[in-house]
């Protein structure tokens, strides 16, 4: 079981006088915190607003807009109960995980509510390991089925983020073992060193997975694999509040300048959203996409999170009576028929009280099969598939209340972003200069500032606030007119990486409490796959190719005496 391990620190009292020793001196406090001086604004310091910091060095803090609401700092820690502890099979309130899943935890991916960290193998109950698989089709074809399919796009015969755990009898989607990971090492044009003969280390994933760890048919072919790790959560509802017309002038004042955007998000003739930028909601609403590393989802109670606790560990609830499934329907059909699967259901699925029951049928090969392969492929929230959900695989209710699901999706929304540190400090004030000179505020746009913050809603929250008497639009934390400093455009762009991410185009990162990572993780790896041990790797992997949007502002940062580089690491770790 993964915990949260708080570490707090207690002067050593010191009960004699006669031993020559003397309380500690304690450390003078930072009365220079929330004041301006030459280089930063007083409301530098607060990274998330006033409604959104804490100002302790924590991601798991409640932020203001939580704590200044009455009864709501409550919901959010019974929330965070439900990220820091595993789902089982059939134990309250944490019930229902599988038939198979990702993950057991939400902290198994987000150790310390951070970024995951490098690892040098697949198995998803090592700590920490926040990678999520990405197998794809590298160019475009046909596959087994006879579907076509488009260049990068994921295959069909298992999910969006793969599963690689499962419940007995059935076989994991994808056999860990079959998984490897090994890392290699690159050299950019300076030969990995600086003039100063400083040098840094280029080390990149190559993932591959054997076909025969797909427990899946028919089996996929044409197919590559990357990692993406999870990033930390924390500010998550303060992205969220940040509005879709600014984002729109981001993208048109980036597109004003000559930058390269994904014209999937981008339709450049238009000087407008691309058609594919829009993400339709579960009532069918639609919003611009700004979530994942991909810009896949649109709002936090559609996306990460909402998404998450229902996709990672396979656990639904009132508007998600069905499975997170492949599309192809290929793991059902390799489940229903592989005999040890059958021959197992057949022996342990007699009794009304097994998970297997629903399986068994009538008890015979023909029947099991059958329902294997029905139960296992209900992908779709239609109205027969959620008939047949809730008679066979729902016989004592919701795996998730819709009051769990508020809990939760309280503390995702209400998470705090920390404060930024040593903003006085001659070193750092040095490295804002050189970074805003260097121009890498060109993608990691310094401040946005929100508006009303209209969130959406989704039918679990809906129904919780009627049940309670609440406008649903009032039960989640929010976050108006608030000046927040993540340090991201929310746009895609290209760094041309060796084994780069799929398609190449990845959202700017936030930048915002990265600084904390070593502290509060006990990693402080970077960029998308954890390539990048330090910051400095981090930035020199921008100018890796002479392609990448990055390079001419990395080859300036390469350019400076090691005491500027210093003074920019130093910035970018207090922000």
């Amino acid at each position: 079981m993964f915990v949260i391990m708080s570490m707090l620190a207690a002067p050593l009292l010191q009960a004699c006088s006669d031993d020559n020793t003397t309380a500690p001196t304690p450390e003078p406090e930072d009365t220079a915190f929330g004041k301006a001086n030459d280089v930063f604004s007083a409301e530098e310091w607060y990274s998330g607003g006033q409604l959104g910091t804490t100002e302790e060095p924590s991601y798991a803090d409640p932020a203001p807009a939580v704590t200044n609401t009455t009864g709501m700092e409550a919901h959010f820690n019974k929330g965070e109960d439900f990220f820091e502890h595993v789902f089982t099979l059939n134990e309250e309130p944490r019930k229902g995980l599988g038939p198979a899943w990702v993950r057991n935890s939400c902290i198994a991916c987000h150790p310390g509510y951070g970024h995951g960290k490098r690892m040098d193998r697949y198995n998803a109950s090592d700590g920490g390991n926040g990678y999520l698989l990405v197998v794809y089709h590298p160019t475009a074809g046909t596959d087994a089925d006879g579907v076509a399919y488009a260049a990068n796009s994921y295959i069909r015969h298992v999910t969006g983020m793969p599963q690689t755990r499962a419940m007995s009898p059935f076989k994991a989607p994808i056999e860990e073992d079959g998984i490897h990971i090994s890392w290699l090492t690159a050299t950019d044009e300076h030969g990995n060193r600086f003039a100063d003969g400083e040098t840094y280390t280029l080390s990149y994933p190559e993932v591959t997975i054997d076909q025969s760890a797909f427990n899946t048919d028919p089996l996929p072919d044409n197919y590559e694999v990357r990692l993406e790790s999870t990033i930390g959560i924390y500010g998550s509802g303060l992205l969220d509040a940040i509005d879709q017309d600014d984002m729109k002038a981001q993208y048109q004042l980036e597109a004003s300048h000559g930058a390269q955007l994904n014209p999937g998000m981008w339709d450049a003739g238009a000087n407008d959203w691309a058609a594919s930028a829009w993400y339709t909601l579960a009532d069918g609403s639609k919003r611009i996409k700004k979530f994942t590393y991909a810009m896949t989802r649109a709002s936090l109670q559609d996306g990460p999170g909402a998404n998450a606790i229902w996709n990672i560990t396979n656990v639904n609830r009132s508007d998600r009576h069905y499975l997170y499934t492949d599309a192809a329907g290929a793991w059902a059909k390799a489940q229903s028929e592989d005999p040890e699967v059958i021959k197992y259901i057949q022996e342990h699925g007699e009794s009304s009280l097994s998970v297997l029951h629903p399986y068994y049928g009538d008890g015979t090969e023909e029947s099991i099969k059958e329902r294997v392969k029905l139960l296992l492929n209900l992908p779709k929230n239609t109205e027969a598939n959620r008939k047949v959900f809730e008679d066979n695989l729902m016989p004592f209710g919701e795996e998730m209340s819709d009051e769990d699901y508020y809990d939760l999706m309280v503390w995702h929304r209400g998470l705090a972003v920390p404060a930024a540190r040593n903003l006085d400090k001659e070193n750092v004030k040095r490295g804002k200069t050189l970074f805003y000179e260097m121009g890498c505020t060109q993608c990691h746009r310094p401040s946005w500032t929100t508006r009303e913050d209209n969130y959406w809603v989704d039918n679990s929250i809906k129904a919780y606030a009627a049940s309670t008497g609440q406008n649903p639009y009032e039960v989640l934390p929010k976050y108006p007119n608030q000046t927040i400093w993540p340090y991201t455009d929310l746009v895609q762009h290209r760094l041309f990486m060796v084994n780069d991410i799929r398609t190449g185009w990845c959202r700017t990162t936030p930048l915002w409490g990265r600084g904390l990572s070593m502290r509060r993780t006990q990693a402080d790896d970077r960029l998308h796959d954890c390539r990048a041990k330090t910051v400095v790797e981090a930035i020199m992997w921008h100018g890796y190719s002479r392609q990448s949007d990055a390079y001419q502002h990395t080859q300036k940062f390469y350019n400076l005496p090691k005491e500027d580089r210093d003074a920019v690491v130093a910035f970018i770790e207090a922000i």
